[in-house]
């Protein structure tokens, strides 16, 4: 009886010589998955599948970008010992290095996704918990940057000294943070499973951190670097502005708070959206969630350039560095093989 039910509303627009054939048994099978996609009794593994594709493209081609430009400005920094004791450019190649990860183990971890690995559950959960933790440390590196900016500008006396003696320690105690926090959450997510499970290999890695706490804490853990930002370069600007560095006369300056406070929010609201939506089923879900993820990789992408290359005196180091790579390039061309 439910199963002729179900049938119906498609046998109601068809005619009655056409209810009897197979091009309209074929048109009402369509016609019901689609009524069950719109009333949201879909396969979720389809869409996650789907998903996992699309990103997983993005993440190398996202990944290939930021790794190139790594590479040439960490070894534009290496190349010169004055910026190697500065703690911006260690701040900055960290930051870099975080964004590198990240992407690489997206492709990871979405690739797995993807062609349905059949890997473990606890390889799919390590994988996982590396990439947010690298992700949560590329936030928490734009935190401590700020702050290395508000101390350099207002406390131009006492920077040296205390930034110099404290920064390995406070990226140490931030990265700790960060994993502990992780390795809690991923133990409290374990105690729901049996160990059968957390070893059991699953074609599709399932979704992890959904729950209500996790979803919680991951907004603190984005809030609390948000917070600091936002309050350093409000203390920045009002500095700038009394000295009269943000005047209407110097353009880069307020340029460059503005591109930076852009640059952030495309960085941020894609990831609140992300914890907050959770995973649904649905086209309308699916394009949406497709959407902030291209704002949040074009974000990525777009972050070494705006902290890196925008930087006066990185360009005129790279533009150096470059000079004397294709010079002597030439001049090994110009002598040819001995």
């Amino acid at each position: 009886m439910q199963k002729k039910e179900e049938h119906l509303p498609q046998i109601l627009f068809l005619g009655k010589g056409e209810r009897n054939s197979p091009f309209s048994n074929q048109r009402s099978r369509v016609a019901l998955k689609i009524m069950n996609l719109s009333s949201g009794h879909c396969n979720i593994s389809d869409w996650l599948r789907l998903e996992a594709t699309v990103k997983a493209s993005v993440y190398v081609v996202s990944f290939s970008f930021a790794t190139f430009i790594t590479v040439v400005i960490i070894a534009t920094v290496s190349q010169n010992l004055k910026l190697r004791k500065e703690v911006r450019y260690i701040l900055l190649c960290h930051h870099l290095l975080c964004i590198s990860s990240y992407c690489g183990l997206g492709v990871v971890f979405q690739g797995m996704r993807a062609l349905l690995a059949n890997s473990p559950v606890l390889m799919c959960w390590v994988v996982f918990g590396a990439q947010l933790s690298v992700g949560e440390g590329i936030l928490f590196t734009l935190a401590l940057m700020a702050v290395n900016t508000y101390l350099a500008i207002c406390w131009p006396l006492k920077y040296l000294s205390f930034v110099h003696s404290v920064r390995y320690r406070i990226l140490a105690g931030t990265w700790m943070i960060i994993i502990l926090k992780n390795v809690c959450l991923f133990l409290i997510e374990s105690t729901n499973s049996t160990q059968t499970a957390v070893f059991k290999s699953e074609p599709l890695c399932p979704v992890i951190l959904n729950g209500v706490p996790a979803r919680a804490i991951g907004m603190v853990f984005l809030f609390l670097p948000l917070s600091v930002i936002l309050i350093s370069y409000s203390l920045i600007y009002r500095e700038g502005k009394r000295a009269g560095h943000f005047n209407r006369s110097n353009i880069k300056a307020r340029r460059t708070v503005l591109i930076h406070l852009v640059q952030l929010s495309i960085h941020v609201i894609p990831t609140l959206l992300f914890i907050g939506l959770g995973k649904m089923c649905g086209v309308f879900f699916f394009a949406l969630n497709l959407v902030l993820f291209g704002v949040f990789a074009f974000a990525q992408c777009f972050n070494p350039l705006i902290y890196g290359l925008w930087n006066r005196e990185l360009q005129s180091r790279l533009y150096r560095w470059m000079c004397c790579l294709l010079w002597c390039g030439h001049s090994m061309n110009r002598r040819g093989p001995v």
